[in-house]
This record gives C-alpha cells, structure tokens and sequence, in this order.
C-alpha cells in the first residue's frame, strides 16, 4: 500500500532523514520506534504532505504522492493523528468529527460521524461536550475518531499513548487492533515499546534518520540486549 524509497528530507537546511526505505502493506500496523530525534515523526509528515520531500519517493496505492499537500493525501486516503494538541478545545466533539470530513459532502460526514461513534461509543455520549472538558484518554479516543471520519486506508499516528496512564493506554491499544481489523493500515510513532510491540505486524526502528532494524516484533520482544542496543 505504502512504499517509501530512499527518501531524503528535513526541515529548512536540516536533513533529518537519509535515504531510508520502508512500506506497509494491506491491512498491517507497522511501528516506528528508535531514540528522540531519529526522524520518526519526519516520516509521518513527509507522508502526509506537512514537509516536502528532498529527494525519493513515497508511493501510495501504486501511485507516487511527491508533491502532493496534505488536503490532497487526506482525499486519496491518508490521515494523521498528530502528537500533541490533538483536538480542538474550544470546540464540541461534535464539531471536532465534522472538521475531520471538511472536504466530504455533508451527507457523508453524518454517515462518517454515526459510523466512528459506534467504535467510540463513549464519544456519542459528550457529543455536545467541549472537547477541551474530556478525559486525556477521551480526547485520544476523539483524535483517532476525527482521522478516520474520511474513511482512510492508511492511518498515522504520532505516539498516541504520550501522557496517558497505563489503563488507558491499554485502552488506547485495544482500539489500534479495532480499527486495523476493519481494514485499515496503520502506521504508528510510539515510545512505549513493549505495548507496542505486542500489537504490530512489523516494526521498523529508525536511528539518525535512517533504518537500523526492521523485522518481526518477536525478534525484539526475546532480545532485550539488540532493543537496548537500538536506543542507545
């Protein structure tokens, strides 16, 4: 589904990523993990059109998306969950979900919504709610739910774990598998590496921008010296 070939890129004069290659196929979850700094988050903006390419190609669906904006990608089926300020506050859950299907017409935004609160049922109950009033979990739940109003094929997420507590990374976790399930790729930035590792198909750990380690998650859940190694 997705193929990256030999991609350089960064930001104004700062290369961050190198000639690193990577795919993810059909109805996968591929992580990224690896130490601050060794690009992973590049990659997931450089995918979806935030940062252009310098140099290779990114190839989704058969087709080559260089050059593409972020608009564009969302159209041909690749969402983002960013890390961070993942909804808006000020707003409803309500109308975090409708910004999600912004360039949808306005009968399948409201198939969409019925659709991802099924998945989210909690969300159903503060639809009318200010989003800035959920839980943290809550408002990780809403995040994924508004990337995938557009029906994505491939779904990005930028370590949506970051300052949950345990229970409700599980949580979290259990609803990855979910929406893998139903047919999308998911492609995912994490730094809690052991839960990770349990629900991946593949894991590609990134050092300095490029590939140091790409294989099964077994490989690495019953080789804690090579995992240490690989965050050094």
């Amino acid at each position: 589904m997705l193929v990256i070939k030999e991609l350089d890129a960064g930001y104004g004069k700062k290369q961050v990523l190198f000639g690193l290659s990577m795919d993810v196929r059909d109805s996968e979850i591929v992580a990224l993990i690896g130490p601050n700094g060794a690009g992973k988050s590049t990659v997931l903006k450089t995918v979806c059109g935030l940062i252009p390419a310098w140099k290779g190609g990114i190839i989704f669906d058969g087709s080559p998306t260089n050059g593409n904006t972020p608009a564009q990608n969302v159209t041909r089926g690749i969402t983002l969950a960013p890390q961070g300020s993942r909804v808006f506050h000020h707003m409803t859950v309500m109308e975090n979900l409708e910004v999600g299907g912004f360039q949808l017409p306005h009968k399948t935004v409201t198939g969409r919504i019925a659709h991802v609160l099924k998945l989210f049922p909690t969300l159903k109950e503060r639809i009318r709610q200010n989003a800035g009033k959920l839980s943290g979990g809550e408002q990780q739940m809403l995040a994924l739910a508004r990337a995938l109003i557009p029906e994505p094929r491939l779904l990005m997420l930028d370590e949506p774990s970051l300052g949950l507590s345990p229970q409700l990374v599980g949580a979290v976790f259990e609803k990855i598998i979910e929406i893998k399930e139903s047919g999308v790729s998911i492609l995912i930035v994490e730094q809690k590496v052991r839960e990770v590792l349990t629900v991946c198909s593949r894991v590609y750990s990134l050092r300095l921008g490029t590939v140091a380690f790409e294989g099964a998650p077994e490989d690495l859940q019953h080789d804690k010296a090579k995992l240490r190694q690989l965050f050094l």
